[in-house]
This record gives C-alpha cells, sequence and structure tokens, in this order.
C-alpha cells in the first residue's frame, strides 16, 4: 500500500479558470466579428459616399477614409486568427447587423447622410468599445486602437458645421434627424444584448468594476461577474456620447 498523500481534488477557482478560459476566448471572438463586421460596412458605406460626394475633394477624401477601413477590418481579423478561430465566419453571423436600423433611416439629403454616418454609426462604436473592457488585454487593444481613428468623423463634423452655421432650417432638421437617428441605434444594441449571450456577458464584465474594466484584466463574465443595472450603464453611456456628438455641431440632441 503505498504512503504517497493522496492528490486533493481540484479546487473551485481551478476548475472554473479552466472552463472560462475557452468560454473568454468565444466572447472575444464575437466581438471581434461585430468590429470587424462594422468596419466592412463602414468601407461599403464609404465607397458609395465617395460617388455621392458634392465635390472632388470630399471624393478623394472618402475613398482614403474607405481604404482605411479595409485596413481596420484586416487587423481584427488577424487577431480572431490569433485566437484560433475562422476569420470569415467570425464576420458572417452579423452580416444584417444593420439592415434594420439603415432600413428605418434612409437619409434624404447629403447632409443627413453625413450626420448618419457620424452619429448613427457612432453609436454602435461607442457600444463595442464599452463591449471591450470586458476582452483580454491583447482583444481590446486592438478593437480600441481600431475605433480611435476619427479621420472620418472630422470630415463629418467639419461639413455639418459649416452647413448648419448659417441655416437656421437646416440646423433644425438635423437635430430632428439625429433624434431619431438614435433612437433607432439604440434598438440596434438593445437587440444585440439580448439576442447575443456573449455580448451581454461582456457588457456585464465591462460593468463589475467602477472604471468598466475587469479586475483581472481578462473577461471578468467567464468567471461567473454579473452587474444586474449593466444595460442600464450601458444605455446611459451611449446616450451621454450621442449627446456630445451633437453638441459639436450646435444641435440639440
Amino acid at each position: 500500500m503505498s504512503n504517497a498523500a493522496p492528490t486533493p481534488p481540484a479546487g473551485p477557482s481551478s476548475s472554473s479558470a479552466r472552463s472560462s478560459a475557452p468560454a473568454a476566448t468565444a466572447d472575444a471572438v464575437e466581438l471581434l466579428g461585430l468590429v470587424a463586421q462594422l468596419e466592412h460596412t463602414a468601407f461599403v458605406r464609404l465607397a458609395g459616399d465617395c460617388a455621392l460626394a458634392p465635390d472632388v475633394e470630399q471624393r478623394l477624401a472618402l475613398s482614403r477614409f474607405a481604404a482605411a477601413a479595409v485596413e481596420r477590418r484586416d487587423r481584427v481579423l488577424a487577431r480572431v486568427a490569433e485566437l484560433g478561430a475562422d476569420p470569415a465566419a467570425s464576420m458572417r453571423q452579423f452580416d444584417d447587423v444593420l439592415t434594420e436600423f439603415d432600413e428605418r433611416t434612409q437619409p434624404s439629403s447629403w447632409w443627413e447622410r453625413l450626420l448618419k454616418a457620424y452619429v448613427g454609426y457612432g453609436v454602435a462604436d461607442d457600444f463595442c468599445r464599452i463591449a471591450a473592457q470586458g476582452l483580454d488585454e491583447r482583444s481590446r487593444a486592438v478593437v480600441l486602437e481600431v475605433l480611435d481613428d476619427a479621420s472620418h468623423a472630422e470630415l463629418a463634423v467639419a461639413e455639418l458645421d459649416a452647413a448648419g452655421s448659417g441655416d437656421g432650417v437646416l440646423s433644425s432638421r438635423l437635430a430632428l434627424w439625429g433624434r431619431r437617428l438614435v433612437g433607432e441605434a439604440l434598438g440596434t444594441v438593445q437587440r444585440l444584448i439580448t439576442q447575443r449571450p456573449a455580448l451581454e456577458r461582456l457588457v456585464a464584465a465591462a460593468a463589475a468594476e467602477p472604471d468598466g474594466a475587469p479586475s483581472d484584466g481578462g473577461n471578468a463574465s467567464a468567471a461567473g461577474t454579473t452587474t444586474p443595472n449593466a444595460p442600464a450603464k450601458v444605455f446611459g453611456e451611449l446616450t451621454a456620447q450621442h449627446t456630445r456628438r451633437m453638441s459639436r455641431l450646435g444641435l440639440t440632441a
């Protein structure tokens, strides 16, 4: 009979760590796929804007922004591949993510088109920034770096500000359009959270700490951390960001 002491069973924390790693990776892949799809959609949108732009300077700028969106998309997909997942599959699940939003917010002028790009799609980017706080350090850095490119936003702000500063009627119309856009965009975010458990977990992880970042630097939701009011915090932050964007244009949110 052996005198060796029996090996103690693994405690809950070690088994939880083993099971949470694949879950955290899967959740990261899902958010990365969403970001990649948004960047691809931005490329398509910017290419279309380029064809409709009223002057050659804007067409040149928008064509460069479209090319930059492709580069950003591919950076995100490279991270998906690093995590051992299929980049195309990660995007494919979000093929129709903005279809309903686009169908319900058809712009009727160039100015409404610019505001939709700045305000409407900006809400989706803001949501991804918030959810990214629940990711592992490397994935989070990729998402935040990609979403930090504000070149197209600056063009939209400059054009809209110049057009609206001397036209009270246009400003009033754009303010109404902005309110419609944010309402539809927030509805899209709500559907994402309720229909995508991975995104719901990331939002909960991001809200678990006062600064929005999980204390372990990873996906806290995988370890069972929950924040009951996480969706409310998300929508509060998204609304605040929208108000800041509209204020930059001198428009009432």
